[in-house]
């Protein structure tokens, strides 16, 4: 029970990550907290959460609410440090869902992307150093885009993931860990809100490339990948799903399935590759799988408590290989309710 009687912040709360990490903190399945801290700079959606919380009180089946005090709303912005160090006061266990994600946005405004997801991960780090508090986790989710990286969302996130590696070095008493995963099925900036969309409008529906391929996660795994990884990992671990994959045109015409939509590519945006990567060849030679995931082990000799003899990878782990046949997609798809419109 890894969240019994624990203080939890989550950055990024009112997000698609965050709020769903919320909701299953609160059915009390990993412990009971003594707190979950949601923070973030919106506070229409810190109100609109807020009052949704509220109305559950009494009438959900697997959500129970402990009191008022134990879901709480802290606005604040990873980018300043001072509004960071009061939550960080506040936790024992940080879950850095904060991100500035948009590929082509990051093309147009990479400071911005820079400010968010290096400086703010950094001002976690530094508080945690320089502040008394009882931070015993932090947790940082990175995204496959980090390996490899050729837009500005990735490098700024691989840098964060170095930064958090390192942070074991400086703040022995705290954990510093990763998740790293491809795309989250239906989370804001996925293809698929677009997609059904497009199809509820009559079409066309828009794909960059039909060659394009991306790893696909359900929240619910990307949600028990970041427990697990609380659960199990050592300081300097980068935890990755086994994930599927599939061609976004497959994506496209297993949504529409049999009605009367074109398909229009339009060619790739600013930033995005035509496949992703979870681990690289570099990455190989230091990656082990641990039950039903692989684990990246840290860049820093000081940091690896892991032996490695023989490498569980032959090859680097692309969206390109073992692509989902639409049967497959289509299945998968429905287990989670995708394909309604």
């Amino acid at each position: 029970m890894i969240f019994q009687d624990k203080r939890i912040l989550i950055t990024g709360g009112t997000g698609s990550l965050g709020k769903s990490l919320v909701r299953s903190i609160m059915t009390g399945k990993f412990g009971t907290p003594k707190q979950v801290i949601v923070f973030s700079r919106d506070e229409d959606k810190q109100y609109a959460m807020e009052i949704e919380w509220k109305k559950m009180r009494s009438a959900t089946d697997d959500i129970f609410y402990y009191g008022d005090d134990v879901l709480g709303f802290c606005i604040g912005d990873v980018r300043d440090y001072e509004s960071v160090v009061r939550v960080v006061k506040k936790a024992d266990v940080i879950i850095n869902a904060a991100a500035l994600k948009q590929v082509p946005i990051g093309e147009y405004f990479p400071f911005e992307s820079v400010k968010t997801n290096i400086l703010g991960a950094q001002n976690i780090i530094r508080a945690i150093l320089e502040t008394e508090n009882n931070v015993e986790t932090m947790l940082a989710v990175s995204t496959d885009k980090a390996c490899k990286p050729v837009n500005t969302y990735g490098m700024c996130k691989a840098i964060q993931e170095r930064l958090v590696v390192e942070a074991n070095l400086i703040c022995p008493k705290t954990r510093f860990i990763c998740v790293r995963y491809g795309n989250v099925i239906a989370s804001r900036g996925s293809v698929i809100p677009l997609f059904q969309e497009q199809i509820r409008s009559g079409g066309p529906v828009t794909i960059t490339s039909k060659e394009m391929t991306r790893f696909m996660i359900t929240m619910d795994n990307a949600i028990n990948l970041i427990v697990e990884t609380i659960r199990s990992a050592e300081a300097g671990d980068i935890y990755i799903p086994i994930l599927s994959s599939a061609k976004t045109l497959d994506l496209a015409e297993v949504m529409i399935g049999d009605r009367k939509i074109d398909i229009k590519v339009i060619g790739i945006r600013p930033g995005e590759k035509i496949h992703e990567i979870l681990v690289s060849e570099e990455e190989i030679p230091r990656t082990i799988r641990r039950g039903n995931y692989y684990v990246i082990c840290p860049v820093l000799p000081k940091i690896r408590k892991v032996k490695i003899t023989r490498p569980v990878l032959a090859k680097e782990l692309s969206s390109s290989d073992n692509t989902m046949t639409k049967g497959k997609l289509k299945e998968f798809l429905q287990a989670d309710g995708y394909l309604n419109l």
